[in-house]
């Protein structure tokens, strides 16, 4: 074997798609190794894995494979390269379009990264994109710098520009009902951006307050809004304070469906709501009367 050919299983690894992915585009797209003979093993040569990892490119952003695939066959593809400068972000199981996320982040390539995000919400709606790519990338962006201690920088732009996809969502015009807050000090606002995006596709107009809301201002908020739902979101245990809690369930005018949302929380008051996801929280949102 030439020092250039991998195995299928190599291929596979670093085009970044299973093996029985790289068997399915062969069987049926005809995107197999150049000049395989019959009762030999399949090597893949530098053009076969230019070949597939633009396939990959194109059936992540969302291409039907057949599709991807003839555009592949009929026009030259680009020399394969290893993508975000050298550190890779393994993703796991979260596959291929989770990957082609992370690499464009990695890149520090905004526009990609928005890209990407917009397309998924506009193909699949907020609460699957979210759940499904955006919420995984940024886990994993998140996983890498905790051991690393680095790219602080990938994790800023990628919030940034999910935050762009999230706003693009066209709002209701509607009385918004609804009120959205971090708890006190808690900085992480992506997760109800996208709940206020979810609601916003079933009709729900919200008012966002986003991050580090002093529990006064809730308050205030409150009295001046006088909103049936709102939720408090925590990302961890130093941002929920159960003070914040009971203030929420003791604010004037009553709030008909007080919400702690987020991992932080630990109990909660038996009158509030802890939805265990987005899709949970937009139901119960939803469905109040």
């Amino acid at each position: 074997m030439a020092s250039d050919e991998l195995t299928a299983g190599q291929a596979a690894q670093v085009v970044g798609v299973a093996i029985t992915t790289l068997r399915t585009w062969d069987r049926r797209y005809g995107l197999g190794p150049g000049g395989h003979q019959a009762g030999t093993h399949r090597r893949y040569r530098p053009d076969d894995l230019a070949r597939l990892v633009e396939m990959q490119r194109l059936t992540a952003q969302g291409v039907p494979p057949a599709h991807a695939a003839g555009w592949v066959l009929n026009r030259a593809a680009p020399a394969a390269r290893r993508d975000g400068g050298g550190h890779a972000v393994a993703v796991g199981a979260a596959g291929p379009a989770v990957r082609g996320l992370t690499r464009a982040a990695m890149r520090l390539d905004g526009a990609r990264v928005r890209q990407l995000a917009t397309d998924a919400i506009t193909t699949h709606g907020v609460v699957a994109a979210w759940s499904d790519l955006l919420a995984p990338a940024l886990i994993h962006i998140g996983h890498k710098h905790a051991r690393t201690r680095t790219l602080i920088e990938v994790e800023h732009l990628l919030s940034r520009e999910i935050s762009f996809a999230l706003a693009g969502v066209v709002r209701p015009d509607a009385t918004a009902r609804v009120l959205l807050a971090c708890a006190d000090e808690e900085q992480h606002s992506l997760p109800i951006e996208a709940l206020s995006a979810a609601l916003a596709e079933r009709g729900q107009a919200t008012r966002l307050l986003g991050a580090r809301v002093p529990p006064s201002a809730l308050r205030d908020a409150i009295r001046r809004a006088g909103p049936d739902v709102v939720v408090i979101w925590s990302q961890t245990s130093d941002t929920a304070d159960a003070g914040q809690l009971a203030g929420l369930l003791a604010a004037r005018p009553t709030v008909k469906l007080p919400i702690a949302a987020g991992p932080g929380w630990d109990a909660v008051p038996d009158s509030m709501t802890r939805p265990g996801s987005l899709r949970e929280a937009v139901d119960a949102i939803v469905s109040q009367p």
